[in-house]
């Protein structure tokens, strides 16, 4: 339950700092965990990414303060962070598919975004099995890309890097060069140094590598293990189930540790694989 708390209390800062600049950061250190890991929380328990929930949120406030006040929409505009009257109008007319300057008008339709909350649903109609493993640090070998702070926007960048993998030789390469646990390719998503956030195409090994290469040790940690079976998109679908089915009721919280995902076979289509969860016992309050 402190678990949600913390997830709710992250949410009233952010409810209270509409009208600044929200710092991710703070957010982050309310729920307890990572900034990477606090947006991926929150967007598959909210079905909204954070950065769209912000918006949102901004675009309903400044729609009531429209019809209820005398401020100008340039005013308006600046105290949600707008700088730029058109970029405001923009996002505006996104959210209410009308102009700010028509939000007066008598009879005009407006949308209303209310604040989230989260609370725990108990659910237990999937089974999902799962194992503990504690490892020492190890050292993962591939390439990297810099990952950006909000997490949509690397759902370009992450495809785009495997298929380009795929199509320079680099995965057979990495496959060959493949030893120790966990045994498979590897997605990893280091993303607990502060805005030096980046995905890793890897494999573990401790063999040497040439310069089309660079090597990151994982630190060591427990880690939650779950296994699936499906297409490239079922992996995504566990892992939301992970965050909002399991997590919250299992006496584990987020640690400070990459996300590992293991892919077990090549075949896109009957895809076997692995979702490692860094997580340690949850903090009494």
């Amino acid at each position: 339950m402190e678990w949600i708390e913390r997830l709710n209390s992250a949410v009233n800062y952010i409810e209270e700092h509409m009208s600044e600049n929200i710092d991710y950061e703070e957010v982050a250190k309310i729920a307890c965990c990572s900034t990477y890991h606090f947006q991926r929380m929150f967007s598959y328990m909210a079905d909204i990414p954070l950065s769209e929930y912000i918006r949102r949120r901004r675009m309903s406030l400044a729609a009531v303060d429209l019809q209820s006040g005398d401020k100008k929409v340039i005013d308006i505009a600046v105290k949600y962070g707008y700088n730029s009257p058109t970029a405001f109008n923009r996002a505006f007319k996104n959210v209410h598919g009308i102009a700010p300057s028509q939000a007066k008008e008598n009879g005009i339709v407006l949308k209303a975004f209310p604040s989230i909350s989260f609370k725990i649903t108990i659910k237990g109609d999937v089974e999902m099995n799962y194992r503990i493993e504690k490892k020492e640090a190890f050292r993962i070998i591939g390439i990297s890309e810099p990952l950006q702070p909000e997490i949509e926007k690397n759902f370009e960048i992450v495809p785009k890097m495997w298929e380009n993998a795929a199509m320079s030789g680099l995965i057979p390469k990495l496959v060959a060069m493949m030893e120790g646990m966990p045994m498979g390719l590897l997605g990893v998503c280091s993303c607990n140094e502060a805005n030096n956030w980046r995905y890793y195409i890897a494999v573990t090994s401790n063999k040497s590598i040439d310069d089309t290469l660079e090597e990151y040790m994982i630190p060591a940690s427990t880690w939650a293990v779950f296994s699936g079976q499906g297409t490239n998109q079922s992996i995504q679908e566990l892992e939301k189930r992970i965050i909002t089915d399991w997590l919250p009721t299992s006496g584990y919280e987020y640690a400070n540790a990459p996300d590992i995902e293991v892919y077990l076979s090549a075949d896109p289509q009957n895809a076997k694989y692995e979702v490692w969860i860094p997580v340690e016992k949850k903090v009494k309050y």
